[in-house]
């Protein structure tokens, strides 16, 4: 028996009751009652038109469902010819004997569960019946997100069968790419004619480019590109300019092995692992899975846990990890009730009210219960005796914090290290007036840049959020079994005998420390001291320490092959770490700073030759760069004109010029160039913030109002980013300085000072907040990835509660019996007292 719901709920939060209880039932009602009984919520419905996302199969607020269910969360026994209330979506075999099914569909109307029978075309108002007809024939909004799906709607580029290939020997390096033509090193694409690296266009996804691989085209007429950081053994994302839009290549193997780039030989087997790592491997499976031993389930708050949706698992395990944190616990759970009130028009497209609903899913215990006693006695007669856990499906959630991303919102295996990150900035992105937990992985960096020929330095300071560790693998303290191990399995593979026994390299902690300690090269570095390029170091210290310190072993390399490679290594992490000795110390005495003075800026000959359409063409501008210094807190146009004025060179040059320009009137007016324009804006040109006369949609302002932002933030922002939202999100958080007005959100920020920690506040009021104190720590979650590369594998988390260690794999919550500290990817620390 399937059913259908539409809701309605006039009193402006998700209504009352969940669940598709029998409730009293109005019996049968006249025309005019049921009419009567509607007017209230005929306001509230809406009819789907094309394009809208409908949710048919999972409430936008809780993981509650339609079927009947044990106390464990699973499906009751089959029993032959019993009724099931199914999912309308579900995908399950549906044929076999041991069901009987009807199809059912009845309105119902929250709070007081009224229940009207479908169809009803005689006593129903017109509106409301189209609603119910077209939320019955709707589809998943999840099938248009299926790669598959999406691949089906990509045509076969007319270009790929007969694409020019020249040989002009270029071979493409597996990392270090940068645009031919400009410094950028993001969304570069690969030419597959001539083999050019070239950047893209700004998108509004954030992925900057200043179009040189189009004009690339214009110039050549090499129609096809491929871009770089999307090749995975699937295939990977090409364009075509003279089709202008994503097409498929068949080809793309061959096209790709042309420049030297062997993606066949990236081609993985079904659990991750490559054909000849099989036995290698194996091991490492097992021993961060726990494989072979008795794991005791574990039910109840905290100990939820998510099914797997096809390479979820990255997802998973960093979710896992933050939902242990009080702060995100407190943020989000413990205000739900405040989220959902005001939770806008579509809670499904809401960041702070998917983040609630996952969050309680996880901590109330609601959908992590032991199995009943009748589901026990089932198993044991089936000779089943496996303790069910089913766990929460992260659908909805997946689907909105990956959307407009190209890897995210595939169904490919992803890096947990970048999800992280992608999940702060999204925090970041939709806080809640002042409210933001990310603060707690929030620190400062400090880098110290030497000229290796003056020896006059420079000091500077960049925001991070977690602390990257290199393996020292010359450190190894196994090295003559690594190499007695190294020979056997060659002579292994010559011979095609079974391959011995993985031996893993050992390497301690303090070496990785020590290796992250010491200075690294700077590429490209310009002195000030000599007005040229010169030599350089850098060194890293921490200007502050988080509460929360997260630290990623890197792990992942690519091979000159272009083959994904992992240094599979044990590592002793420590339970208890001190890093105080790390602690930034500024200039030292004897110190001699290099002067403050910008590379040379080569201005065009005619610039007037770039202005061939109404709208002006921008100079070069690394936006990478200005992306790192508009997270530091500092406004964005200042970072572009920083950026700009300095040639490029990065961020800690262009940091140094807006220390030197802060006082200046104009310093966070657009950047304005002689020969562009005049007193033209750039930044008003580049970015669509152009001044308007009007006021903003008044649906939009109140969306932004809704998130506890001010009235005139919002019409501010609207009005500098041309009435976009997701644009005017952005402008808000780049321009700190207007919360200072607000009464509320400083009283929000004072709330959220922890009584461990001191808040250090820049002299300059748009500097970064972070939390800093002791840098002892104790370790209380990690992460473990298995297999060769981020683009396959399997990842698992554990976490320390309540004394003791837990493993979350995937939907199976259990008491770890043998943590696996040192095979960790990403480890999770809180600090201590000193």
């Amino acid at each position: 028996m399937q059913r259908a719901a539409l809701f309605g709920s006039p009193g402006g939060g998700p209504g009352g009751g969940s669940g598709p209880g029998p409730g009293p039932g109005p019996g049968k009602m006249a025309a005019g009652d049921l009419g009567e009984l509607l007017v209230p919520y005929m306001p509230t419905i809406r009819v789907p038109r094309s394009g809208d996302r409908v949710y048919k199969a999972e409430c936008a607020f809780s993981y509650d469902s339609p079927k009947v269910t044990g106390a464990s969360g699973g499906v009751l026994p089959k029993r032959r010819n019993t009724k099931l209330f199914l999912d309308l979506e579900m995908t399950g075999d549906l044929n076999s004997d041991d069901y009987e099914y009807e199809d059912e569909a009845k309105l119902v109307i929250f709070p007081d569960h009224y229940e009207i029978a479908l169809p009803n075309i005689e006593e129903l108002p017109a509106l409301v019946t189209i609603a119910c007809d077209a939320v019955l024939n709707s589809k998943s909004p999840y099938r248009k997100q299926e790669p598959d799906s999406w691949e089906n709607e990509l045509q076969v580029s007319k270009h790929a069968n007969n694409l020019m290939q020249l040989d002009n020997g270029v071979r493409i390096p597996p990392s270090g790419w940068k645009c031919a033509k400009c410094d950028l090193r993001e969304n570069l694409w690969l030419n597959l004619t001539d083999g050019t690296i070239l950047c893209g266009k700004w998108f509004f996804d954030n992925m900057g480019g200043n179009g040189h691989a189009l004009d690339h085209y214009k110039e050549m007429g090499y129609p096809l590109a491929v871009k770089l950081g999307t090749i995975t053994p699937d295939g990977a994302d090409v364009y075509s300019f003279q089709e202008e839009e994503s097409v498929l290549d068949p080809h793309l193997a061959k096209h790709l092995a042309h420049f030297g780039i062997d993606m066949l030989q990236m081609h993985s087997t079904e659990n991750g692992t490559r054909d000849n790592d099989v036995k290698p491997r194996i091991s490492e499976w097992e021993v961060i899975q726990e494989s072979g031993m008795k794991l005791k389930p574990m039910y109840g708050s905290g100990y939820t846990g998510m099914k797997n949706l096809g390479n979820s698992c990255y997802l998973s395990a960093v979710m896992q990890a933050i939902f242990s944190i009080p702060e995100f616990q407190r943020m989000y759970v413990g205000n739900l009730a405040r989220i959902f009130d005001y939770s806008p028009l579509d809670p499904t497209q809401d960041f702070n009210t998917q983040m609630a609903k996952l969050g309680h899913g996880l901590l109330s215990g609601q959908y992590s219960k032991p199995p009943m006693k009748s589901e026990l006695i089932e198993q044991v007669m089936k000779e089943e005796h496996k303790p069910q856990q089913n766990g929460i499906s992260p659908c909805m959630f997946k689907a909105f914090v990956s959307k407009s991303h190209p890897e995210f919102s595939s169904n490919r295996q992803q890096d947990a290290q970048e999800f992280f990150l992608h999940l702060v900035n999204l925090v970041e992105r939709n806080r809640i007036g002042s409210e933001n937990p990310s603060d707690v992985f929030r620190f400062v960096v400090e880098e110290r840049i030497q000229c290796c020929q003056s020896r006059k330095v420079r000091y500077t300071e960049r925001v991070d959020y977690l602390m990257q560790l290199p393996v020292a693998m010359e450190a190894a303290t196994n090295k003559d079994e690594l190499i007695a191990y190294e020979l056997t399995r060659r002579e292994a593979e010559t011979s095609r005998r079974p391959l011995p026994e993985l031996v893993r390299a050992r390497i301690p902690f303090s070496a990785c420390l020590q290796a992250f300690s010491e200075p690294d090269n700077v590429e490209d570095f310009w002195s000030s001291a000599l007005q040229a390029k010169s030599a350089g170091v850098k060194t890293s210290r921490f200007a502050s320490f988080p509460e929360y310190l997260v630290v990623q072993i890197k792990k992942f390399t690519f091979g000159l092959d272009w083959v994904p490679k992992k240094f599979d290594v044990s590592i002793d992490m420590p339970d208890l770490l001190d890093i105080n000795h790390l602690r930034a110390t500024g200039l030292q005495p004897g110190e001699e700073e290099l002067p403050d003075i910008a590379p040379p800026i080569v201005i065009p000959d005619d610039p007037k030759d770039r202005l061939m359409n109404h709208y002006m063409e921008p100079p070069d501008i690394d936006e990478s760069s200005v992306m790192q210094l508009a997270e530091m807190g500092f406004p964005l146009e200042a970072c572009r004109k920083a950026v700009y004025y300095t040639g490029n060179m990065g961020p800690e040059v262009a940091f140094n010029w807006i220390i030197g320009h802060m006082e200046e009137p104009d310093f966070a007016e657009p950047l304005s160039l002689p020969g562009f324009g005049g007193s033209a804006a750039l930044g008003a040109t580049a970015f669509g913030a152009i001044g308007l006369d009007n006021q903003p949609p008044e649906e939009i302002v109140a969306i932004i109002t809704s998130m506890g932002f001010q009235r005139n933030q919002a019409i501010q922002a609207l009005k500098a980013t041309n009435n976009n939202l997701e644009r005017a999100l952005d402008w808000i958080f780049s321009h700190p300085e207007l919360e200072e007005d607000n009464e509320f959100a400083a009283h929000m920020m004072e709330m959220e000072n922890n009584a461990n920690a001191n808040i250090i506040s820049e002299s300059k009021p748009d500097g970064p907040r972070v939390k800093d104190g002791s840098g002892r720590y104790e370790l209380f979650g990690f992460i473990s990835h298995m297999g060769p590369s981020t683009m396959s594998g399997h990842y698992v988390c554990h976490i320390k509660k309540e004394g003791r260690w837990v493993i979350y794999n995937d939907h199976k919550v259990c008491a770890s019996e043998r943590p696996p500290k040192d095979l960790g990817y990403m480890y999770f620390y809180h600090r201590i007292s000193s």
